[in-house]
């Protein structure tokens, strides 16, 4: 069973289709680069997998079933949608704290994810004087606190600095090798050539290219002569 299936997806917006017919899975142990244009329906997409907006056709799955059907989510699926959504005056490790007490969890995880996002040192600041590239952890400690085996990111690497940036790579590609799955929507190329297995290259809302990806690929080239 695939960890995240689209299957036929479409979304109108009155007498815009900002998703066309668009089918596609992630695997377990895999990353998959979300890649198109600005506007071509990724984030749209992304919502309908997380059950934030009805497709007028076709499904979406986790694990074999609708994200709105799944029992305590957090445990299933971790997503990065946006990383502004924080109270600026709560300190990181108390956000994390009641968000795990409103989903029934303990908060023995909380200190775990902020260990893996490297915000220890910072998990006592407020939120509110974290820069961009903190929040972008902060919200990934976020997707992790339930543990999930499927992650969809969109645009994690936005302000990160490099070291941000190569350590996010070496965390998704241990995360993957654990067994997780990774659906992850960037602009970064050559970042995300390094660690992707498989990229969904859509335009205008349709597929237009699936591809395994192998050392000798260049992402590059098939992004543009997919998109032209």
């Amino acid at each position: 069973m695939s960890a995240i299936t689209a299957s036929h997806l479409s979304k109108d917006y009155g007498d815009v289709r900002a998703v066309d017919d668009l089918s596609f899975t992630v695997e377990s142990g895999t990353i998959t680069a979300f890649l198109g244009p600005n506007g071509a329906g990724k984030t749209t997409t992304l919502r309908m997998i997380l059950g934030l907006v009805t497709p007028t056709e076709g499904a979406a799955a986790i694990d074999g079933r609708a994200y709105t059907e799944l029992e305590k989510p957090i445990t299933k699926v971790g997503a990065v949608l946006e990383a502004t959504a924080f109270h600026p005056a709560l300190t990181a490790r108390t956000h994390l704290r009641v968000l795990a007490t409103a989903a029934g969890l303990g908060h023995a995880r909380v200190g775990h994810v902020l260990d893996l996002v490297d915000l220890a040192d910072a998990a006592d600041r407020k939120v509110g004087h974290y820069s961009l590239g903190m929040r972008q952890r902060l919200a990934l400690a976020t997707a992790l606190l339930g543990d999930p085996g499927v992650l969809i990111l969109d645009e994690p690497a936005n302000g990160l600095d490099p070291a941000g940036i190569h350590w996010l790579r070496g965390f998704l590609r241990a995360y993957a090798h654990e067994g997780g799955a990774v659906l992850v929507s960037t602009h970064v190329l050559t970042e995300i050539q390094q660690i992707a297995d498989q990229v969904v290259i859509i335009a205008r809302g349709a597929l237009v290219r699936q591809a395994t990806l192998t050392s000798g690929t260049n992402l590059e080239d098939l992004y543009l002569e997919a998109t032209r």
